[in-house]
């Protein structure tokens, strides 16, 4: 994990910190649903880097988020997983998609048949 987090002292700047990241979102949630491989990840993140997907899942490793099991056969094998704290973490996607919902009903009301 990364210790430099403990020298910050605001729990909410550690949490933007570890999830900043344009993809780091849509990682947790795909792990959510099962264990995936490097492969399935980009299927399922078509805009996405190779490059990119490393980089998110590297930090998301090393922040304790994921868990990276690599099996040592040929071709190699890599599954991705949630870690417990990864898993915790879904508590705070589950309220940011019920505060998003809310807002989009209040932008559509706000913005309804203008075009802006």
């Amino acid at each position: 994990m990364n210790k430099d987090l403990l020298k910050m002292g605001c729990s909410v700047g550690i949490a933007n910190v570890v999830m900043q990241g344009k993809w780091k979102f849509a990682i947790i949630h795909f792990l959510s649903e099962d264990t995936m491989r490097f492969g399935e990840l980009c299927r399922a993140l078509p805009n996405i880097r190779q490059g990119y997907l490393t980089q998110q899942l590297r930090e998301l490793e090393k922040d304790g988020l994921v868990h990276r099991e690599v099996y040592k056969q040929v071709p190699p094998k890599v599954e991705y997983s949630l870690t417990e704290i990864g898993r915790e973490f879904l508590s705070v996607t589950k309220a940011m998609d019920e505060w998003g919902k809310k807002y989009i009903k209040l932008l559509e009301k706000t913005f309804d048949g203008k075009d802006e």
